[in-house]
C-alpha cells in the first residue's frame, strides 16, 4: 500500500470526516458523492455544506459522482454508505475489485432479513477474494474533522490487514487499536444505535440520569448477549466498539440516534422527525434487525424489544419504559457466554 491515492465511497458526514483525516497522509482522496448538487457545492466552495458544514476541505479531496472515476486504479476503498445501500453500492464495485484490493467498511448496521453485519454484506455481494476490514469506535464525524483526539478500532480476520489499517489511520490526533473480532466490532457498532434511541427516549421523557445510566448498562448486556451468541468475544463489547461507542452515542448531543429518541420521548411522530433529518439515523433500520435477531436467537433483550415496539408498533414510550421496568432480572450478566 502506498500513500498516493485512496477512494472514499460516501459523501456524508462520516465519509467526509474520514476524507479529511486521510488527506494529511495521502496525496489524493477520491470522494464519491451520490448527489450531483452536493458534489458541485464541494467543488466550488470546498465545503460539505449539507453534512459537515463550516469545515473547509483541502484541494487534494476530489469529489465526483462517477464511481468509475473515483475507483480508477485504486487499491484501497473506504466504504461509508448507509447499511441498506451497501449491497447495491458493492455490486457497483465488482469490476474494480481484485485480490489486491482492500475494502475498509466504515458503516454501522445489520441488514434486515439476512441479519448479517456490514463485512458479511460486502463478502456476499462481491463474491471475490479480497481484503475486507472494518473501522469502528466512539467517533463523532465533526470531532474527527476538527482534529479532536479520538480512538478507532481496526478489525479484520487477518492481523496483517489490521496492522496496515492501523498505520494508515494513525496520527497525532487518532489512536488506532486492532482486533481480529470483526463480528463483535460490527455487532457492537450497530446495536448501540438501538440503545441510543432508547436512551434518548428516556431523556425526552425527562427521567433523569439514573435511568440513563441503567439503560446504558443494561443495554450493553443485551448487545453482548446477542454478540456472543453470534460467536463474538465477550471482551470486545467492553472496548472501543462496544462500551466506548455506546456511551458516546447515548450521551452525546451530536448523536442522530439519541436525538431521534429524545424527540420520540417528547411525543413527536416518527415520520415528522425523520422528515426533518437530512442524515439518516441508522438505528431505525437496525431496530428491525435487532428484533429479528432476538426472535431468531431466543434472547432476552427487553430494551431492544420495547424500542422496536415504539418505532414499528406505535407503542407509547412511557408505557414501553414501564414494561421494561417490570421484567425480572435474576443475574446481571445472565446469558452472556464467558461472563457468568
Amino acid at each position: 500500500m502506498d500513500n498516493k491515492k485512496i477512494a472514499v465511497i460516501g459523501g456524508g458526514s462520516w465519509g467526509t470526516a474520514l476524507s479529511l483525516h486521510l488527506a494529511e497522509k495521502f496525496e489524493q482522496i477520491n470522494l464519491w458523492v451520490y448527489e450531483q448538487e452536493l458534489c458541485d457545492i464541494i467543488l466550488k466552495e470546498r465545503e460539505n455544506k449539507w453534512f459537515l458544514p463550516g469545515i473547509l476541505l483541502p484541494q487534494n479531496i476530489i469529489p465526483d459522482t462517477s464511481i468509475k472515476k473515483v475507483l480508477h486504479n485504486q487499491t484501497v476503498i473506504v466504504l461509508v454508505v448507509p447499511t441498506p445501500k451497501i449491497r447495491d453500492i458493492t455490486n457497483q464495485l465488482k469490476s474494480f475489485v481484485n485480490a489486491e484490493t482492500l475494502i475498509i467498511n466504515g458503516s454501522k448496521g445489520i441488514e434486515n432479513d439476512t441479519l448479517i453485519p456490514c463485512h458479511k454484506i460486502i463478502e456476499d455481494s462481491l463474491n471475490i477474494q479480497c481484503k475486507i476490514a472494518t473501522i469502528s469506535g466512539p467517533t463523532f464525524a465533526k470531532e474527527v474533522a476538527t482534529k479532536m483526539p479520538s480512538a478507532l478500532l481496526a478489525a479484520s480476520d487477518s492481523p496483517d490487514t489490521t496492522k496496515i489499517i492501523q498505520k494508515m489511520f494513525s496520527s497525532n490526533n487518532m489512536k488506532v487499536f486492532t482486533t481480529t473480532d470483526i463480528m463483535g466490532v460490527e455487532i457492537g457498532g450497530a446495536l448501540k444505535n438501538v440503545i441510543a434511541i432508547a436512551t434518548g427516549i428516556c431523556d425526552g421523557l425527562k427521567l433523569g440520569f439514573n435511568t440513563r445510566a441503567a439503560l446504558i448498562t443494561r443495554g450493553l448486556v443485551e448487545i453482548a448477549r446477542i454478540g456472543t451468541e453470534l460467536g463474538s468475544k465477550p471482551e470486545t463489547f467492553y472496548g472501543l466498539s462496544g462500551l466506548g461507542d455506546l456511551v458516546l452515542t447515548c450521551t452525546g448531543d451530536l448523536s442522530r440516534n439519541r436525538q431521534l429518541g429524545v424527540q420520540l420521548g417528547q411525543g413527536k411522530p416518527l415520520k415528522e422527525i425523520t422528515k426533518s433529518m437530512r442524515m439518516i439515523a441508522e438505528g431505525i433500520s437496525t431496530v428491525k434487525s435487532a428484533h429479528q435477531l432476538i426472535q431468531k436467537l431466543n434472547i432476552q433483550a427487553s430494551i431492544m424489544e420495547e424500542t422496536y415496539k415504539v418505532i414499528y408498533e406505535n407503542k407509547s414510550p412511557h408505557q414501553a419504559l414501564n414494561d421494561v421496568m417490570e421484567i425480572e432480572i435474576s443475574k446481571e450478566f445472565l446469558g452472556i457466554k464467558g461472563l457468568i
